[in-house]
């Protein structure tokens, strides 16, 4: 990792002369040009909707290089706005900050989002087990009864939700995205949401990792649907390890999750500001982001 002003690099991408689009609280979001966008993942990490004081080493890297190798590798069942990764094909102006923008950036084309998540849950797990518990649904589909915690769903549901500018996404029906975005869009965006899950989780399974859900993102450009911003990462998925899996019980989870717990055993009241992460906690989280990315891509990050 570039040594090159650690808090700059780490906690947000500040490039003088360049417009900011949109400061989100992972990623920090340039406008080039008329027709691209500049997506810069730093080492920021929110629990419960708060980010946190210490960033996480390596963590803008994981989110990056993990949502490109998805990219890639699921081009053949659709269009993404992902254009580049290599510093040597961005323009000129972004030149002098290739040191800090290195591994942890992307030029896009910029499209118009859909303001919905499409949210893919194939295991019963987080609000979906809450939600099972109490009605014997998950977002209003009806499941089979006596399902467990974390059980396997025989066929993954699609639960859109809606896109909050803060505080938590809230789930609707089926019948309220439509409404939303009309029958034909939500129709597709929910065959190209389950498309993509199918073809990760057997990607993933293949490597040790069961992907219980995620969530996908999409936008419009020139009248066709893309896929748009991360993509099967462990910020936007629940990754779980394949070996030691058991129905039952909650399962270890290669994301932020390490983070909440220690958070809840503080006793925080999850309102800012929020108490400072131990060093073991960041050094533990790291690893966690880090040992996704080897077991998914084969690859040690850079």
């Amino acid at each position: 990792m570039s040594q090159l002003t650690p808090n700059l690099t780490l906690r947000e991408s500040w490039l003088p002369g360049v417009r900011l689009f949109s400061r989100g609280k992972v990623r920090d979001v340039y406008t080039i040009g008329e027709e691209q966008l500049l997506v810069v993942a730093t080492d920021r990490l929110s629990a419960f909707d708060v980010v946190m004081q210490e960033p996480i080493p390596d963590k803008g890297r994981v989110l990056t290089q993990l949502s490109y190798f998805w990219f890639d590798l699921l081009r053949d069942l659709g269009p993404s706005h992902f254009l580049t990764a290599d510093c040597d094909e961005y323009p000129v102006e972004l030149r002098p900050f290739r040191d800090q923008l290195g591994g942890r950036s992307m030029l896009v084309a910029k499209a118009k989002a859909f303001p919905i998540e499409c949210v893919v849950r194939g295991y019963l797990a987080g609000s979906g087990w809450k939600d099972y518990r109490s009605t014997g649904a998950v977002c209003g589909i009806r499941l089979p009864s006596g399902l467990v915690e974390s059980s396997r769903l025989d066929q993954p549901i699609f639960t859109p939700a809606t896109k909050a500018q803060v505080g938590h996404d809230e789930n609707i029906s089926w019948e309220e995205m439509v409404t939303r975005v009309g029958k034909d869009s939500a129709t597709r965006l929910r065959d190209f949401s389950l498309a993509l899950y199918a073809r990760a989780r057997e990607v993933a399974g293949e490597r040790g990792i069961i992907i219980a859900d995620t969530k996908f993102e999409f936008g419009l450009l020139n009248g066709e649907i893309i896929l748009i911003d991360e993509v099967l990462t462990p910020d936007s998925s629940r990754f779980w390890p394949q070996e030691g899996y058991q129905p039952g019980r909650s399962q270890p989870s290669f994301d932020k999750q390490f983070v909440r717990d220690y958070l809840e055993s503080v006793g925080w009241n999850k309102q800012p500001p929020p108490p400072p992460l131990p060093a073991e906690v960041v050094e533990v989280t790291s690893n966690k982001y880090r040992e996704a990315y080897r077991l998914l891509t084969g690859k040690v990050l850079p």
